[in-house]
C-alpha cells in the first residue's frame, strides 16, 4: 500500500475546469499531503492557456502543455499555430505540445483531425518539445501518422497518455519511441488489456496520471477525479507487477522527469 514518502508526479491532469473552482486550495493540500511533487497539466484548447498559466504561478508544482484536443478541432483558426508556439517560447513552464491526437470514438472528423494534428505535431518537433498523444479507437490511424513522421526523422517524441489498448499496439508505439501513461482505467476490473500493458511495459517506459476530473480510480470511481488519487493508480500498478509501491512511484517519476524535463 501507499508509501508516503515516495515522491509522484501525476503526468496528466486538468485541475482548470470549473468543478474545481470551490476547493482548488484542498486539492492542493491533498495531492501534497500524497506526495505529489510535480503535475502536468493537459490544455485541450488555446483559450485555456491564460488560465493554466496562472494556476502555475499560484502551484509551484505545476508545469503545463499547450495544444488542441481532437474533439475540439473547432477551436482551431488560421492564428492557432502562432498562438501555441508564442505560448511555448514564452513560458519555459511549457513542457510539452497537447493534448493533441485522434478520437474515432466520439467523432469521424478523421481528415479534419488530421488537418490540426499534423501542424501541431511540427510544432513540437520543431521546439524539441515531447507531446501529449489522446489516442481512442484510432491506433492505426496514429500509427501510420507516426510510422510516417518517422521515416523523415521528424517525428516528436511524447506519451501515449491515458492507454487503453492492447499489448500489440501498445508494442509498436513504443517501439517508435513513446511512452505509456497508466490511469484509473488500470485500477478496473475488467480492464484486461491494461492490465496486461502495465505488466509488459518496460520499466523505463510507463507514467501515472489522473486525466482528473475524469476516469475516477477504484475506490472513488464515479466521482470527481483529483491528483491526490494517483496513489491508487501507482497502487495498482505495484500489485499487477509484483513491485512495491515506492518502485512504482520511483520508475515513474523518473520516467516522467525524463521525458517532460520537469523539476
Amino acid at each position: 500500500m501507499s508509501d508516503s514518502k515516495s515522491s509522484i508526479i501525476d503526468s496528466h491532469c486538468h485541475i482548470v475546469f470549473s468543478n474545481f473552482n470551490e476547493d482548488r486550495e484542498k486539492v492542493a493540500e491533498r495531492w501534497r499531503s500524497q506526495g505529489v511533487k510535480a503535475l502536468l497539466h493537459a490544455c485541450v484548447e488555446p483559450s485555456e492557456i491564460p488560465a493554466i498559466k496562472s494556476m502555475a504561478d499560484q502551484f509551484q508544482e505545476l508545469r503545463y502543455s499547450v495544444g488542441v484536443h481532437p474533439l475540439d478541432a473547432h477551436h482551431w483558426g488560421p492564428e492557432t499555430l502562432s498562438v501555441l508556439k508564442n505560448a511555448a517560447l514564452d513560458d519555459s513552464r511549457v513542457v510539452a505540445i497537447g493534448e493533441l491526437g485522434l478520437d474515432l470514438f466520439k467523432a469521424e472528423n478523421l481528415s479534419e483531425q488530421l488537418s490540426i494534428l499534423m501542424p501541431q505535431l511540427n510544432l513540437a518537433f520543431e521546439l524539441k518539445l515531447p507531446v501529449i498523444v489522446h489516442c481512442r479507437d484510432a491506433a492505426k490511424e496514429m500509427l501510420e501518422v507516426f510510422a510516417k513522421l518517422s521515416e523523415h526523422g521528424c517525428c516528436p517524441k511524447g506519451v501515449m497518455h491515458c492507454w487503453s489498448g492492447n499489448v500489440k499496439e501498445m508494442k509498436e508505439f513504443l517501439d517508435l519511441g513513446f511512452y505509456i501513461s497508466f490511469s484509473g482505467n488500470v485500477t478496473f476490473k475488467n480492464a484486461i488489456d491494461i492490465h496486461e500493458c502495465a505488466k509488459k511495459v518496460p520499466q523505463s517506459r510507463f507514467l501515472v496520471e489522473t486525466d482528473s476530473p475524469f476516469l475516477s480510480p477504484v475506490p472513488h470511481r464515479g466521482k470527481r477525479n483529483e491528483p491526490s488519487f494517483v496513489k491508487h493508480v501507482v497502487d495498482k500498478i505495484s500489485e499487477i507487477r509484483g513491485e512495491s509501491f515506492s518502485e512504482i512511484a520511483e520508475k515513474s517519476t523518473q520516467n516522467a522527469r525524463e521525458l517532460f524535463a520537469l523539476p
